[in-house]
Formats: C-alpha cells, structure tokens, sequence
C-alpha cells in the first residue's frame, strides 16, 4: 500500500464528505477508494470513519489522524516547492467563494492580476450569498464581510468596510441634504434587501452613540449595483459600502451626506478550512488579497453649496 497516496484519499474524502464526491475529484473509481481507505484502516489497526448510508463522520482516532495528515501533506508540498524553487511559482487550482459584490468590486481584480503574476494558478469560484460550508463542500477559501461562521475555520483579517450614506447632487439640489440621522424620515431612502436589518440604517456620532433611523422609499432590491445605479441618477438616498460606492464618490457622482455621522463598519475576512499551514498556492493568494484590501480612500467632503439669494446690502455705495 502507497501510505502516502492512502493518506491523501483519506484526506479528500474527509473534506468530500463521502466517497463518491471525492471519487470524482480524484477521478478514480468509487470501489478503489473504499478499498485503499479499508487498506489504510487495516495498516493502522484503527477505524478513522464511520460509515452510514447518509453520512461520514471521523472517529476519535479519524480526526486526529485527519489533522494530522494535512499538517504533513502541506508540509510536503512546500518542501517540494522549496526544493525546486517553485515558491513563486505555484500552480494547480484554488476552489473560493464569495458574495456577489466582493466578487464583482474586490475579487475579480485581484484574481486578474494574481494570475498575471502566476499564470499556472487556476480559480474555480463560487459566488453565493449563504454562508457556505467550506469543509463539506470542498472551498479552499472563502472571502466573508462580518461573520466569520464556523468556530472550526481560520481567518485572517484583510481589512473592513464602512457604510457610507449617499446621494447624487441632483438629488441634493431637488430635495435638500440632511443634516442629522432623524431628517432621513423625510427623505427618499433605497434598501437593501440583504442587509441584515433592511429597513432600519444605523448611524454613529462622533462620541459612538448610536442612531437608528428608519429607512424606506421608491427602490427596495437585492442587489447594490442596482441601488448605487438609481442614486446616481437622482432616486434617493443610499447607504452602502465604501467600496461599492467610492468610485462614484471620487468622480462626484454621489456625495456623502450627514458629515459628523458614519455607517456602521464591518471587517473583512480571508477565511479557510482549519489546517496549520495553507497549501503554498493559496497563502500566497490570501497575502495578495491582503495587500489589496487596504482601507478604502477616505470619501470627500461634501462640496459647499452656494446660496442662491444675494446678500444683504451694507448700505454703502460701490466706489467709481
């Protein structure tokens, strides 16, 4: 028996969750498989699974056996990286995913120019916005705003986002621009279905305290993009994240309102399945998504607005 090859099926169908799956990737017969976990089992005088007609589960001795066959499988391929100086090189494919506006704002840049700079990494990416299962459904890595999940899994902070409230000058110019958290009542607001509280914004003073404000107008959607895009063209009034919105806050597009008050912040995660070393091709990822996810460009200030009522005369005569 090859313990080596034993020990990395033993691993795939871990992190499959049942044979047939891991089967598949491994693009081997699902009889072959059984057989040399059986053969593996048998070698080591252990049972590592529990086999049910619905599921698999480890045993005492199948997860520790699984942690530590990961630690050593990873572990070899950085010596093997190392010994043929392949650590800035790496290949093979990396299974992420991701919600839709990281995808579209944050991680298809990266994802370009890390290919650029590695073109034997390939990316096989899920855009989902459930928390998904990284373990049981094979992910490499998951890139998450605000809840990390599971206790099991490892992140790594990459940066955070703020919520920025918004709005296009036209719309400023017809209706007037808030001054505190409570003059939204009287506003045009667009909601997001899937923010967790969608028809209530949260807003912070300078000292922390909380404001929360009721939110509700013409334009209620599940997807940012499509707010961000009626803002623009003088809807109402959003509150989005900073990297959905700054483009448009640097162009002047939109401009930031309520100065003295911002949105609530969220971090942003790299996280992956619990291992004591990442494979050589998805650290580097990871450390390249981290140079990238700096803190966004703070937005400028609202530009002033010009009255358009003239002056009080002073009473005093113009000079010839």
């Amino acid at each position: 028996m090859d313990r080596l090859a034993a020990m990395q099926a033993f691993v795939r169908v871990v992190e499959a969750g049942s044979f047939v799956r891991a089967a598949e990737r491994l693009e081997w017969s699902t009889s072959s498989l059984s057989r040399l976990i059986a053969d593996l089992e048998e070698h080591l005088g252990a049972r590592l699974l529990n086999r049910t007609t619905r599921r698999l589960s480890l045993t005492e001795s199948g997860q520790a056996f699984y942690e530590r066959s990961v630690q050593l499988l990873n572990d070899l391929e950085e010596a093997e990286a190392l010994a043929g100086q392949t650590v800035a090189a790496p290949r093979g494919t990396i299974r992420l995913t991701c919600s839709y506006n990281v995808a579209t704002h944050r991680l298809a840049p990266a994802i370009a120019s890390f290919v650029a700079r590695y073109p034997q990494v390939r990316f096989d990416v899920t855009v989902a916005e459930r928390i998904v299962d990284l373990v049981d459904e094979g992910f490499d890595l998951s890139i998450r705003i605000g809840r990390v999940g599971s206790e099991q899994l490892v992140a790594r902070k990459l940066g955070e986002t703020m919520l920025v409230v918004c709005a296009a000058p036209a719309y400023i110019d017809r209706r007037g621009a808030p001054v505190q958290p409570d003059d939204l009542a009287a506003h045009d607001t667009l909601t997001y279905a899937y923010a967790p509280n969608a028809r209530t914004w949260q807003l912070f003073d300078a000292a922390g305290l909380m404001h929360e404000v009721r939110a509700g107008g013409s334009l209620h959607a599940n997807n940012g993009d499509m707010l961000i895009a009626a803002a623009v063209a003088g809807l109402g009034i959003v509150c989005e994240p900073d990297f959905l919105v700054g483009a448009e806050l640097q162009s002047g597009r939109l401009l930031p309102l309520l100065p003295g008050y911002v949105g609530r912040r969220a971090d942003i995660w790299a996280v992956y399945p619990s291992r004591r070393h990442l494979s050589v091709k998805v650290r580097l990822f990871v450390d390249h998504v981290a140079a990238l996810f700096r803190p966004a460009v703070p937005a400028p200030k609202p530009r002033p607005r010009i009255s358009k009522r003239r002056p009080a005369s002073t009473g005093r005569k113009r000079g010839p």
